[in-house]
């Protein structure tokens, strides 16, 4: 048997080796997106995993996804946020009002998109919708100052149980976007002539007291403000709001999709869809403080007519014409 030359062993040789500027270039054009989330939500993250796969961004080809998530807890906002810029990723995506001003405390250089911040400018994380400034840009779901979202909250409740006069709205204080919305719901509460108490909620273990509180208060119709918080306890607070025969108001659709009243607020799936929007600009080499917030345009109102029924309401009309999906 004859053996293989010098010449056919480097051909051989190249023919192996070939490949590899490929595979570094193929890495070189892989970019890394960080997604900073409050807590878990697969739905949320596949949202914008769809968006970026029709701009053409395929996972384990030209995109890496690093998820990191605190779980619910304000507290560890900063060390997963912390994480993602040790990795260098070349963009931060955050999932809430929390979430963005812990990735500015982190890094002042790695472009920041946020998705479901409520009231940017008064939550301190833009300064100017048009040209925000700075590494950090993204999708509202409300600007607050007068966007009317805490007014109907209480004027829907109202509607749809015109005899009830004392409501209890759950807050955290120490979620800015939380708070902006409340001061719409006391000026609502002022205008109506009604009772309002309001429950302060920051922790999950404040949340219990809080909910013990509401129990004893006398309320008779209970808000959920928009807090990220609030949101993987979906279940539990419909429940409830069920157990105690509270008609309840939320921002977030999912609330009315897991057995609560109503709901009326910005998409959370569209919020996250447009944030691809802002990766793919960013990517392409556009400055994030040069890219306008953007708002939303359309606020939605759900109404879940099997919850309205076992509280033995009646929706009125005016309610249901409005509404944008009604559940039974």
């Amino acid at each position: 048997m004859s053996r293989p030359n010098r010449r056919t062993l480097l051909l051989g040789a190249a023919a192996v080796i070939a490949p590899l500027p490929a595979r570094v270039q193929a890495a070189r054009n892989r970019h890394r997106i960080g997604f900073a989330g409050y807590y878990a939500s697969t739905a949320r993250l596949d949202d914008f995993r769809e968006a970026l796969r029709a701009l053409g961004y395929v996972e384990g080809g030209n995109l890496v996804i690093e998820a990191r998530y605190a779980g619910g807890r304000a507290d560890r906002l900063n060390a997963i946020v912390a994480e993602l810029v040790a990795l260098k990723v070349d963009v931060i995506v955050a999932s809430s009002t929390p979430t963005a001003l812990a990735a500015m405390r982190s890094t002042t250089s790695i472009p920041i998109v946020f998705a479901s911040v409520f009231d940017p400018v008064g939550s301190g994380i833009v300064t100017n919708l048009a040209r925000p400034g700075g590494n950090v840009t993204g999708a509202a779901i409300g600007i607050g100052g007068g966007t009317g979202v805490g007014q109907k909250w209480l004027e829907l409740l109202k509607e749809i149980a015109p005899r009830i006069s004392h409501f209890a709205a759950l807050v955290n204080m120490t979620n800015p976007a939380s708070a902006s919305s409340l001061q719409e719901v006391k000026v609502t509460a002022r205008a109506l002539n009604v009772r309002l108490s309001v429950f302060d909620a920051g922790t999950d273990t404040r949340l219990d007291q809080a909910l013990a509180e509401i129990g004893g208060s006398g309320a008779e119709a209970l808000i959920i403000t928009n807090d990220p918080l609030f949101t993987p306890h979906a279940a539990r607070l419909v429940d409830y709001a069920a157990r105690r025969r509270l008609p309840a108001m939320y921002f977030f659709e999912v609330f009315a999709e897991a057995g609560g009243l109503m709901a009326y607020g910005a998409s959370q799936a569209h919020s996250y869809r447009r944030a691809a929007h802002y990766v793919d600009k960013i990517l392409q080499g556009a400055r994030p403080g040069d890219l306008p917030v953007e708002q939303p345009t359309v606020l939605s109102l759900v109404v879940n007519l099997k919850t309205a029924k076992a509280l033995g309401l009646t929706v009125p009309e005016s309610i249901l014409v409005r509404a944008d999906r009604l559940i039974e």
